[in-house]
């Protein structure tokens, strides 16, 4: 791990991200399906972005934990969203951080709040970077003529275990490996697995409430917090550590998916899980989409909780699992510390038929077949993205959630949109769904946008569909964001969103926590 290096522009690793001839082979292969002639472009260079010299300096204690290295300013620029990765290669960096500080103590975050509260530097908490709504990006509001990136991942140790309550405190600059590394020796999980897992830490988890891998129960980090500890510039706030309280609001629910806005997370404990022992799972297809839908809502009513319930579309399944049938797949598992979980899986795989589901003869643990072409198909996308992104493809994805009698409407609606949108910018292209979690009451749908762009243009392509997708989710009473959460890229219908009173009352808190404003400027909490 000491010898690798995340990549300054793109996704992940460097050594990860598609080698020449595999972006070759992708650009060949796309010019067949789409019929155009794709090109990639060279991969960047760190010494073609020019980035300006930094506007402040800190104080010795401070600057001894900070970096001013193009390498580290430019890779906490962006996140790693679709329009972030294409200024990134572009060399595009005109507001890149002043440095990057590198707490190893609370105190030194303490240091860094009071300092900038002083010196009128913004703190932007960076997480582990990969925030696909900029939320990491500082963009000038409150007018501050410097800012500086807040980085917790030295921060990152499994503080204390209570094996008889299943819980543990943890630092929140944990990244996800680091984090189940230490786990493991006792046998326990958090059991939070997002796409990103691997470049995202426990506090940007519980910053940005943060959805798992999993379908359904252990979805969101909110419920798996017992307490939390969190520096803000008028303070420190600890939760008192429980399993369910009724003492008034929750002083949790103040900081869960507060983006760094109130103030720094620095530990939490965590409710944690036995490592899983039973394991199955399996690709059920369907002719008609409709019918698939039907059985993932039958599935999600029943009770059975299963672990994954991801029911990909007919183009999905085509590009991401395999199936050139027109046929849509869900794919649907079980595990279990516990007890083998074959019963729940048969009386789902039952509730699947009985919607015209043609299901397989055996199940597996997730490796083979149509489900382990989807997983490695999952895991390998952002790197994907990265080379689809020097060829200007428009790669991208928006996700939501409504409710079960909403939810034919609302897809129809977003499909109809973002195909006109994409007909209209880039002339054609493809619009993919796929649930990634289900509840009784609703899913969560998550669309994907396929389509050739111009060179120059991609972020300005891109924002056009953005914005017309998102106004038909507010008008069909669906949610702006499920689990990506709100940034600056999403806050226009986040305010549209959330009660007028609720935005008056963050701010007042705000303003209480953050008087000089310095904290994340311009994301929740209005200015």
């Amino acid at each position: 791990m000491a010898d690798r290096r995340r990549s300054w522009w793109g996704w992940g690793w460097e050594d990860q991200a598609l080698t020449e001839e595999q972006t070759a082979k992708l650009a060949s292969s796309l010019s067949g399906r789409f019929g155009i002639a794709l090109e990639p472009r060279p991969a960047p260079t760190l010494d073609a972005a020019a980035l300006a010299a930094p506007r402040v300096e800190l104080p010795p204690p401070l600057a001894a934990l900070a970096s001013v290295d193009p390498h580290d300013r430019a890779g906490h620029a962006y996140g790693r969203s679709y329009r972030d990765v294409v200024r990134a290669c572009a060399g595009s960096f005109p507001n890149p951080p002043d440095a990057v500080v590198r707490p190893t103590t609370e105190a030194d975050v303490v240091a860094v709040l009071d300092w900038a509260s002083d010196a009128g530097v913004a703190v932007l908490p960076y997480g582990g970077g990969s925030s696909v709504v900029g939320g990491v990006e500082y963009r000038g509001e409150g007018g501050f003529g410097a800012w500086v990136s807040l980085d917790l991942t030295r921060l990152d140790r499994v503080m204390e275990i209570d094996r008889t309550s299943r819980a543990a405190r943890i630092q929140a600059g944990a990244l996800g490996p680091v984090l189940e590394d230490q786990l493991r020796p006792h046998d326990l999980t958090l059991r939070h697995f997002p796409q990103s897992f691997e470049f995202s830490t426990l506090g940007g988890w519980l910053a940005t409430r943060s959805g798992g891998h999993y379908a359904t129960v252990y979805t969101h980090i909110d419920d798996m917090v017992e307490s939390m500890r969190v520096v803000t510039p008028a303070g420190i706030s600890e939760s008192r550590r429980l399993p369910g309280s009724g003492a008034g609001p929750s002083p949790d629910r103040l900081f869960l998916g507060s983006e760094g806005a109130f103030g720094v997370i620095t530990e939490a404990w965590m409710r944690l899980q036995d490592r899983p022992r039973f394991k199955a799972s399996a690709g059920v297809r369907f002719h008609d989409y409709a019918a698939g839908v039907e059985a993932v809502r039958a599935l999600s009513q029943a009770a059975l909780f299963p672990t994954n319930c991801r029911l990909l579309d007919a183009t999905e399944a085509s590009m991401s699992a395999g199936v050139t049938d027109g046929r849509s797949v869900l794919i649907v598992g079980f595990e279990s510390a516990d007890h083998p979980v074959d019963a729940w899986m048969a009386r789902a795989l039952e509730c699947c038929r009985d919607h015209g589901g043609e299901v397989p003869e055996t199940v597996d643990q997730g490796r083979g077949g149509a489900v382990g072409a989807w997983r490695n198909a999952f895991l390998r996308a952002p790197y994907t993205r990265d080379a689809l992104i020097r060829m200007s493809m428009v790669v991208e994805t928006f996700e939501t959630a409504c409710t079960w009698d909403r939810f034919p409407s609302m897809h129809a609606a977003v499909i109809a949109a973002a195909t006109d949108a994409i007909e209209a910018v880039c002339g054609f292209g493809l619009v993919t769904c796929r649930f990634t979690h289900v509840y009784p009451d609703g899913p969560a749908p998550y669309f994907s946008v396929f389509a050739p762009g111009r060179a120059g243009s991609e972020v300005a392509m891109w924002d056009e569909i953005k914005a017309a997708v998102s106004e038909v989710l507010e008008r069909e009473g669906a949610t702006i964001t499920h689990h990506h959460a709100v940034g600056r890229d999403h806050d226009p219908w986040y305010r549209r969103q959330r009660p007028e009173l609720h935005g008056r009352a963050l701010a007042a808190t705000k303003r209480a926590l953050d008087p000089a404003g310095i904290l994340n400027p311009g994301v929740i909490a209005p200015l």
